[in-house]
């Protein structure tokens, strides 16, 4: 995308780069990453920088066309809505498909929503840990950061809306089991940026509304959650021992709000309009004659890709009970479009994540998430014998 720096990055690449990246992940959070790490990250010239932030733009444009409240009421079962008031979203991530337009150019095409955090101090740490070690990658004419945030400013304006003001110790990052998640190097980046702890869901005490955890054989009150649990997998693990629910009526601030989870996310993509937005039914509300082999069956609220189904047929769709829970979503093509020192080329999913900023009343970007992969979906757990692919950091061209 940025021939003569991909051209110079190819022809300069040592495997000993790569194996040193991973020696300095390793050394720093006193284990190796649990997911791929990618060889290269990815470079992003101007005109695809464009393309992206305008699809972003409109996007959250017609985000706030939507009536959250119907959104709320149809798709959040009464007994998982939270209580609590909702305030703004604090954080969005927008996953576009770098594909084919037809036309031999590249087009971002959405692949979904979250209003839920992800590696927000994993991917600054994987931006500088690719410039310190990759003597190969230009220095001066690239950036990873937006809204012209740099190292202390980015982690100023997060630390900001994930502490929000209150005393580092108490305010959590709460997950299941997170020594088990896969994305827990995230869990130890973050820990190290603000001071907070990781408690696990199972560990949390609850005192009528309020909630403590312990440290030191003291107990210490909870007054904010960075909430990094999973709907999804909490109502997959049968007789777990927990003392509270996300949706319960507590005295704790919530970062982000445990609603947005369900509202912003694959629910609204059949109500969005745009060229960078593949055309989407809820399953219960598709046209009749619909060619289902151009399509993907994804269920609304899994996490991870798990559920989705790449080839539907009639037969599959009918025999799904809770329709509602499913949208079909156009299909789209990547373009493998990274080259590679390799006999074959990585397709890209970006992940452009924002937060909500008090000072300026609106959701703002802060820098990007790369998945790189060489199969049919942006998901490396099956490509074990493939290299350059995986998780990846791009660079925009300035």
């Amino acid at each position: 995308m940025i021939p003569n720096i991909r051209e110079a990055f190819n022809a300069n690449f040592k495997q000993e780069y790569y194996e040193n990246l991973l020696q300095y992940i390793k050394e720093t959070y006193f284990e190796p990453s649990a997911f791929r790490i990618s060889e290269t990250p990815v470079f992003i010239d101007k005109e695809l920088k464009e393309k992206v932030f305008l699809a972003c733009e409109a996007i959250i444009g017609q985000l706030w066309q939507v009536d959250f409240s119907e959104i709320r009421q149809k798709f959040i079962p009464e007994e998982l809505q939270s209580p609590v008031p909702m305030g703004n979203p604090d954080f969005l991530a927008i996953d576009f498909g770098l594909c084919d337009d037809g036309e031999g150019g590249i087009t971002p095409q959405l692949i979904e929503l979250q209003a839920f955090p992800t590696l927000f101090f994993y991917q600054p740490f994987l931006g500088r840990a690719f410039l310190e070690h990759y003597p190969n990658i230009p220095k001066e004419k690239l950036y990873f950061y937006f809204s012209n945030l740099d190292d202390e400013s980015y982690r100023k304006e997060v630390g900001e809306v994930i502490l929000g003001g209150e005393n580092p110790e108490n305010v959590i990052l709460l997950e299941l089991f997170p020594e088990k998640q896969k994305t827990r190097i995230d869990f130890w980046s973050t820990k190290q940026a603000l001071g907070i702890e990781v408690v696990c869901m199972t560990k949390v005490i609850r005192e009528g509304r309020k909630l403590f955890y312990e440290k030191d054989a003291k107990k210490i009150p909870i007054h904010r959650i960075y909430n990094r649990v999973i709907f999804d997998e909490l109502q997959r693990i049968e007789n777990l021992e927990i003392s509270f629910n996300l949706n319960d009526d507590l005295d704790v601030e919530w970062v982000t709000h445990p609603d947005w989870f369900f509202m912003i996310s694959k629910c609204i993509m059949p109500l969005l309009k745009h060229k960078n937005v593949p055309q989407s039914y809820y399953l219960d509300d598709f046209p009749e004659n619909l060619d289902f082999s151009k399509f993907v069956l994804k269920p609304l609220f899994s996490f991870a890709g798990q559920g989705i189904n790449l080839y539907p047929d009639k037969e599959t769709i009918y025999k799904i009970e809770d329709k509602h829970n499913y949208i079909l979503q156009q299909k789209v093509k990547y373009t493998p479009l990274v080259k590679t020192n390799t006999d074959k080329n990585s397709k890209v999913e970006l992940r452009i994540l924002y937060i909500w900023s008090k000072e300026e009343n609106r959701l703002k970007p802060v820098i990007n998430l790369t998945r790189m992969s060489k199969g049919e979906m942006i998901n490396v757990s099956h490509q074990v014998n493939e290299t350059w692919i995986g998780s990846s950091i791009s660079f925009f061209e300035k």
